[in-house]
């Protein structure tokens, strides 16, 4: 999103400039605009809800056929992330590819059913040792692909945001990070509290947490957050924002 410059480079090694034509953080997926004809035809959707476990798939990331590399679908299950994002359905895959960035997750059927976004240590299952990679699910950009190109984001209203990063340990969160001038920065959460609860309601992982705060209502909501700071529990009142009005997308030409 806050790229200098963007550039596309075809199978050919022609570059072509580009620009971020839309974005969105609940799944994390960008859309970006050539601005000279690339000269490729693009792969065809496929329907990543009907991936079967075991199934074999290729991940093609840049580099054409020689990069390209073999795997299995391990597990297809909730992932949530300590920057306030959570998939109710992620694509994990092993065995485990270092080239995973943007990575094109193909079936059977030479359809793209994922892109990639993690290299992760427990494909199988949470606490379980199996490194892989997650997907995230192309389904998911599908109801919001012609929103993206119109508008560059999707329709609706947008999930409050407070712009902090926390780690589940032990059935706490611990906060491990506050943005610079985010909602939770402004309210006075800092790197090391432990967030307690929201509201009446106690929070002990990443998937309570984020479905209690978009629960309350649209971005610009307050959230009252329960932070145990020190020795004491404080209720922090935390006006929460569109994500959007923080991540100021920079111009690409």
């Amino acid at each position: 999103m806050e790229a200098d410059a963007i550039e596309v480079t075809t199978a050919q090694g022609k570059s072509r400039p580009a620009t971020l034509a839309g974005y969105d953080h609940h799944t994390g997926f960008g859309l970006l605009r050539a601005m000279l004809p690339l000269d490729a035809n693009p792969i065809e959707l496929g329907v990543s809800a009907t991936l079967g476990l075991r199934e074999p798939v290729m991940v093609a990331p840049y580099g054409g056929r020689e990069s390209a590399s073999l795997a299995y679908v391990v597990s297809k299950r909730q992932f949530t992330g300590s920057w306030e994002y959570l998939l109710d359905n992620a694509i994990f895959t092993a065995p485990a590819t270092l080239e995973w960035t943007g990575s094109a997750l193909i079936n059977c059927e030479g359809k793209l059913v994922g892109i990639g976004s993690l290299l992760v240590r427990d494909s199988i299952a949470e606490d379980v040792p199996l490194p892989g990679n997650m997907f995230v699910p192309i389904d998911l950009v599908k109801p919001i692909l012609a929103d993206l190109i119109e508008k560059g984001r999707r329709s609706g209203a947008s999930r409050p945001w407070l712009g902090m990063a926390t780690e589940s340990v032990q059935g706490h969160l611990f906060v491990t990070r506050v943005s610079e001038e985010a909602p939770a920065n402004t309210a006075g959460i800092r790197r090391g509290d432990i967030i307690v609860g929201v509201g009446a309601d106690k929070v002990t992982a990443h998937a309570e947490l984020y479905q209690k705060l978009w629960s309350l209502g649209p971005a610009g909501i307050e959230v009252p957050l329960k932070v145990l700071q020190g020795a004491s529990v404080k209720e922090i009142k935390v006006r929460s924002i569109d994500r959007m009005e923080y991540f100021r997308v920079k111009p690409t030409l």
